[in-house]
C-alpha cells in the first residue's frame, strides 16, 4: 500500500534539513508519532477550504447544511467503519472529554466507577479530581502484568458494583491492545452500568466491530490520531436508552427548537444528539468525512493499515539497536506503535528530534509509531539515523 504521495503537502512543508540528512526536497522530515498526532493527506485540504467556501456562501444558513448534509454524511462512513447498525448513534463534538463530562453528569454522585491504571491524561486527571472532590470513587486495575488483564478486569466488572466502567481498547502508553472485548463487556451484570471504550488509539489503526456490543457501550474516538483528519473532529457513538437526559447539555442538542424556543421541559432526541454540545468549528467534520472516503476509495481498510503498520514495525525490529525493553512484543495485542521501557528515552527522543525525527516518549517509555503515510525507505532512513 504506497499512500505516501498522497501526504505531500504535509510531508513537505516542513524546514529544509536535506543538509542533515541528505533526503529528497519532497519529503525532508520523518514522522514517527504516529500514534500521537498524524500528517493530515491532501485531502484533507480541500476539505478544510471547503469548509471557509460554504461559511462564506450560505452564513446563517451554513448550519442546515453542516446538519443536513456534512454531519450525516460523517456519521455514516463512521458507522460502517465501526460497524454500527444505526448512524444516528452518533454525534460529533470538539474533544473527547467534553463526551466524557457529559456522561457522567447522567449519573448520581459519588460514582463508583472501575478503570485503569493506564487511561490517557484527560480521564487520569478528571476522575482523580472527581475523587477530590467526592463525587466518584475509582478502583483502578493495573494493567500489567498485560497478560493477566482481561481477566482481571473481568473479574472486577463482573462483581456489579460499579456505575461507570471506562476502559481504553489500545493503551496509549504501551500500545497494548485488550483481548475479548467483547467477553469484558459481556460479563457486567447490571444493565443500569454505564461502560464507556476509549478507542481513540483503535478507530482506523485496527479493525472494530462493535455490532454485538453496539447496544451497550459508549464508545469514544476521534480524527486525531489515526484517522489523519486533525483536531475538533471527535465522536461519541451511545447505546440507546442510556442517559436519555444529560445534565450537561447544550444547544446543538435541541438545535430543532431554535425556531420553537425552549418548552417547560427540556427535551432530547432519542438518537445520539441527547450528548450533543454547544458551538464548535466544523471544519474537522469535513476533513474526516473527505478523509474516510478517499480511504474508501484507496482500498484503505483498517485492517489493511494495521498490515501496514505491521509490516513496517517488523521491518524496524529486525533493524533496531537496543532502544530498551519492548513493551509488548506480541504483534497480535499490539496497536501500530512500538513502545520502549528505557531510562533513556528521553534522551533518544531529543538526539532523534534534533537529526529531524518526530517521535515522542512518557516518562521512562519511547513511543514510535507506523502510519500509511510511510514506507520502508522511511524506516530504514530511521534505522540509520538510530
Amino acid at each position: 500500500m504506497n499512500l505516501k504521495p498522497h501526504f505531500s503537502r504535509f510531508l513537505g512543508a516542513g524546514p529544509d534539513q536535506a543538509g542533515v540528512w541528505g533526503s529528497p526536497p519532497r519529503f525532508r522530515r520523518l514522522h514517527f508519532a504516529a500514534h500521537s498526532h498524524h500528517p493530515w493527506p491532501n485531502v484533507s485540504f480541500e476539505a478544510h477550504q471547503r469548509a471557509w467556501l460554504d461559511a462564506a456562501e450560505m452564513m446563517d444558513d451554513k448550519w442546515d447544511h453542516i446538519f443536513g448534509e456534512v454531519i450525516p454524511d460523517a456519521r455514516t462512513r463512521v458507522a460502517a467503519v465501526l460497524g454500527l447498525a444505526d448512524p444516528a448513534s452518533l454525534t460529533f463534538g470538539p474533544n473527547t472529554h467534553s463526551f466524557l463530562l457529559r456522561i457522567f453528569s447522567c449519573l448520581e454522585a459519588p460514582v463508583r466507577v472501575l478503570s485503569t491504571d493506564a487511561e490517557f491524561h484527560s480521564f487520569t486527571r478528571q476522575s482523580r479530581r472527581w475523587e477530590e472532590a467526592g463525587l466518584a470513587i475509582v478502583d483502578r486495575i493495573p494493567t500489567e502484568p498485560y497478560d493477566t488483564f482481561a481477566d482481571r478486569f473481568t473479574r472486577e466488572a463482573r462483581a456489579g458494583v460499579h456505575d461507570l466502567i471506562y476502559l481504553s481498547q489500545v493503551f496509549y502508553d504501551s500500545g497494548f491492545a485488550v483481548p475479548d472485548l467483547d467477553q469484558i463487556v459481556s460479563s457486567v451484570p447490571e444493565n443500569r452500568t454505564f461502560i464507556v471504550i476509549d478507542g481513540y488509539h483503535a478507530f482506523m489503526a485496527r479493525p472494530v466491530n462493535l455490532g454485538a456490543i453496539q447496544d451497550r457501550v459508549f464508545f469514544l474516538a476521534g480524527g486525531y490520531k489515526y484517522a489523519m483528519s486533525g483536531e475538533g473532529a471527535c465522536f461519541l457513538h451511545s447505546p440507546p436508552s442510556y442517559g436519555p437526559r444529560p445534565l450537561d447539555t447544550g444547544w446543538y442538542a435541541g438545535f430543532g427548537q431554535l425556531e420553537t424556543g425552549v418548552s417547560q421541559t427540556i427535551s432530547y432526541g432519542a438518537d445520539g444528539s441527547r450528548f450533543s454540545g454547544a458551538t464548535f468549528d466544523p471544519s474537522g467534520v469535513y476533513r474526516m468525512a473527505a478523509v474516510l472516503d478517499w480511504l474508501e476509495s484507496e482500498g484503505a481498510t483498517p485492517s489493511r493499515i494495521h498490515d501496514h503498520a505491521m509490516s513496517l514495525q517488523a521491518r524496524f525490529l529486525g533493524g533496531a539497536p537496543a532502544l530498551g525493553d519492548l513493551v509488548i512484543d506480541d504483534e497480535a495485542r499490539r496497536g501500530n506503535f512500538l513502545t520502549f521501557r528505557s531510562d533513556r528515552a528521553g534522551d533518544l527522543y531529543q538526539r532523534l528530534h534534533e537529526k529531524g525525527v518526530i517521535t515522542d516518549f512518557r516518562s521512562d517509555r519511547l513511543r514510535i509509531g507506523f502510519g500509511v503515510y510511510q514506507d520502508e525507505a522511511d524506516v530504514d532512513r530511521l534505522l540509520g539515523l538510530l
